[in-house]
């Protein structure tokens, strides 16, 4: 049950619009993120994911309505900037290196080095130890991080993705579909991950198309249809049925079946 009433939310829009051009991708969406929370925004192909995703993370600016963080109304410059106000996107393609070890991977961009001047280096002692020692935070025991990352599954992937984040002081950590091309034993395995986020305390922002995944974890669910809301909802508002239904199409689900029973 949702337990965020009278709290400031981590992240929250209210009635943002993008337009490209002439193209509407989001018009009047509104969400709240809140820390210990998960909330799952729902939506076929063309929904206006991406382009929230987009919004949220700092890659592109909302045209309408306002975006706050902490409280405070801002808008975002750049995905650093995001970064910087603890806001971490895990992309469902995944930035890393295949053929790097996991450790690598984990500390990509963000390297802590060792010695003086000319013999300046990487410490990857620590960052073996510190990978590890994370991962295992988050309930993931790998038996060697120098295994390239390559090599691990793509449930196993997203989980040291989402331990990243957790590690680099994520308050907000946004999930771009991440169980869209996993099996369902791998799905369960990144739910109960994404679930670890937020046992942690960080606000949650699940992008997906699976309402059964959604539901699983969900404390608040959006749902887009053609860039507009077409609901929103707790958790202790709704059911799995309704949830499916309304993803489904609801009416207009309910009018094609008419159409389509025999005469």
């Amino acid at each position: 049950m949702t337990q965020s009433a009278g709290r400031t939310a981590l992240v929250e829009l209210s009635d943002v619009s993008k337009h490209y051009g002439n193209v509407r991708a989001l018009e009047g969406v509104s969400l709240q993120v809140h820390a210990g929370e998960i909330t799952c925004v729902l939506g076929d192909n063309g929904a206006g994911k991406s382009t929230l995703i987009k919004i949220i993370a700092g890659l592109h600016q909302h045209d309408g309505g306002t975006l706050r963080i902490d409280g405070e109304e801002t808008r975002l410059g750049s995905p650093r900037e995001a970064l910087d106000r603890g806001i971490a996107t895990v992309y469902q393609d995944l930035a890393v290196v295949s053929l790097m070890p996991v450790w690598r991977n984990f500390f990509l961009g963000s390297e802590p080095r060792k010695g003086l001047g000319p013999f300046k280096r990487m410490d990857v002692d620590f960052m073996r130890r510190t990978t590890h020692s994370e991962l295992l935070r988050m309930g993931i025991d790998l038996r060697d991080v120098d295994q390239p990352i390559g090599t691990l599954s793509g449930g196993e992937r997203q989980c040291v993705a989402i331990a990243r984040a957790v590690h680099f002081g994520a308050k907000v950590l946004v999930l771009d579909e991440p169980t869209a091309a996993l099996g369902v034993k791998q799905s369960g395995v990144v739910l109960k991950y994404v679930a670890a986020a937020r046992d942690q305390g960080l606000g949650v922002v699940l992008i997906t198309h699976n309402p059964h995944h959604a539901y699983m974890v969900g404390d608040r669910f959006v749902l887009l249809k053609r860039g507009s809301m077409a609901g929103s909802h707790t958790r202790d508002s709704i059911t799995l049925d309704e949830l499916t239904r309304q993803m489904a199409g609801g009416n207009d689900l309910d009018d094609l079946r008419h159409e389509l029973q025999r005469t």
